[in-house]
């Protein structure tokens, strides 16, 4: 079992910047894929940004050169820094982990946090 709890999210004004933190624990965290997914109101969740064990990466063509996702192994720990945050970013943000990389390709990863929210006015 592994326990994922994010940090971060908030309300942020249009062009303007959030950091989301996770944290996993349970299982060695250098062998799981993290990745982040957001869901807003009315729409399906969605992946924005994962990250491998070997720390090659994937993005949702929507967040390209926006956003940024990372890995500290030694922390146990991956964050997504946001910048030029869009009000269409607006959603509930999930930290995700899985023993799996296709899992998170298709949205289906193993774990997940309780989620955050990340609010952007115009």
């Amino acid at each position: 079992q592994v326990q994922v709890v994010e940090s971060g999210g908030g309300l942020v004004q249009a062009g303007g910047s959030l950091r989301l933190s996770c944290a996993a624990s349970g299982r060695i965290f250098s062998t799981l894929a993290m990745g982040w997914f957001r869901q807003a109101p009315g729409k399906q969740r969605e992946l924005v940004a994962g990250i491998r064990s070997l720390d090659s990466t994937t993005y949702a063509d929507s967040v390209k050169g926006r956003f940024t996702i990372s890995r500290d192994n030694a922390k146990n720990t991956v964050s997504l820094q946001m910048n030029s945050l869009k009000p269409e970013d607006t959603a509930v943000y999930y930290c995700a982990a899985s023993t799996s990389w296709n899992k998170f390709l298709v949205s289906s990863p193993d774990y997940w946090g309780q989620g955050t929210q990340v609010t952007v006015s115009s």
